[in-house]
């Protein structure tokens, strides 16, 4: 059974870092695509960033890129999402999902993952 556990919320002032982390079971990160997607009450869920099964790929959203960074740790089963330079529009929930074998265009879609954590909730405050 595959579960998802984020952590490493909490509150930053504008221009600060936090470290989210993903603690993945039930699943190999060589058949499964990891991916971060965040929702602020009111809209979709947005893509933030993931990890490939194939060959550990990454993908950013273009409201991310270059200050977020998405990791992997194989031993530990964790998926790290770094985001420096954080701004008050990146408050949201945070989310990690896991999809088997997604092919690269599916993985910004957040309707192709089976699997999702329960949330961690980033502020950041201007």
């Amino acid at each position: 059974q595959v579960q998802l556990v984020e952590s490493g919320g909490g509150l930053v002032q504008a221009g600060g870092s936090l470290r989210l982390s993903c603690a993945a079971s039930g699943l190999s990160f060589s058949r499964y695509t990891i991916g971060w997607f965040r929702q602020t009450p009111g809209k979709e869920r947005e893509f933030v960033a993931a990890i490939s099964w194939s060959g550990g790929k990454t993908f950013y959203s273009d409201s991310v890129s270059g200050r977020f960074t998405i990791s992997r740790d194989i031993a530990k089963k964790t998926v790290d999402l770094q985001m420096n330079t954080l701004k008050p529009e990146d408050t949201a929930v945070y989310y990690c999902a896991a999809d088997q074998y997604l092919p690269e265009l599916a993985v910004t879609r957040p309707n192709t993952y089976d699997y999702w954590g329960q949330g961690t909730q980033v502020t950041v405050s201007s």
